[in-house]
């Protein structure tokens, strides 16, 4: 396996925050995050190999590759456990990174993922726009992917977000989409991952997340042995970039739980 070097904003003290971002965006999606929590813990927000900062590398598109980078990163660091967690793309490294190294990670942020794995057209889909940013560029991803990314009410009332996240989609370098784009295509189903967790779990949806909605969030809670569900509201796919106040309040919370050893609901 290739040794990728994951390129990291971070901000703040205290307890460890390792937060992965969305496809097809990078750890600058987290910057109301980097500025809200900091007083809270120590974020860290590295970009996923081949984006932002990253380099690609040359291994085959897997998850299991990402969830090891993020692992050296946490080596790096010298981060014995640290609470793990990601939205979306980001929240499937995370399900790779607990069934591959349990013993890392003291808490997990599962926000706006699915914990099942992709059916036949879904992953045909995903091959199908791999294929075409290679081809083409990401003008595929503006027309197909961005629409689904941010909720009605962001669309409809807060132009200068929408602006923000275009701005990133456009970003995504083309060999970068499509090896993530093969490397979901490929995930397992994590069930029986969040069944064996031994920590507590937050469980975030958009109210208007219609890429994974309540229902997605819900079964992951139900599968944990002690999670709890926060329901951003006015929020789509991107709850921490649409909602950043709501999305920081409940994190904040959830890891005032952790590092206060208060008992655990759910």
């Amino acid at each position: 396996m290739d040794s990728v070097h994951l390129y990291t904003r971070s901000a703040g003290e205290g307890l460890p925050v390792v937060l992965l971002h969305a496809f097809p965006l990078s750890s600058a999606m987290w910057l109301a995050q980097r500025e809200g929590l900091a007083t809270t813990c120590k974020v860290i927000t590295p970009d996923l190999r081949g984006f932002g900062g990253s380099v690609l590398g040359e291994d085959e598109p897997s998850l299991d590759v990402m969830a090891d980078d993020v692992v050296r990163l946490l080596d790096r660091e010298g981060i014995e456990r640290g609470v793990v967690g990601g939205l979306s793309m980001g929240g499937y490294v995370t399900m790779a990174l607990c069934r591959r190294h349990p013993d890392r990670v003291l808490g997990v942020i599962l926000a706006d993922t699915k914990a099942d794995a992709d059916q036949e057209a879904a992953r045909s889909n995903r091959e199908r726009i791999a294929a075409t940013v290679l081809d083409s560029g990401s003008s595929v991803l503006v027309e197909e992917v961005l629409p689904g990314l941010l909720g009605q009410t962001t669309v409809q009332r807060r132009a200068m977000v929408f602006g923000r996240v275009r701005g990133l989609v456009q970003a995504a370098p083309p060999g970068a989409v499509a090896w993530a784009q093969r490397a979901m295509a490929g995930r397992r189903d994590s069930f029986d991952t969040l069944r064996a967790l031994k920590v507590p779990v937050l469980v975030i949806v958009g109210e208007e997340d219609e890429i994974s909605p309540r229902a997605d969030a819900e079964a992951m809670v139900e599968a944990v042995p002690d999670g709890r569900l926060a329901v951003i509201e006015k929020a789509g796919h991107l709850s921490a970039i649409e909602q950043p106040e709501a999305f920081n309040r409940v994190v904040a919370g959830f890891i005032g739980e952790l590092a206060g050893g208060s008992p655990p609901r759910g």
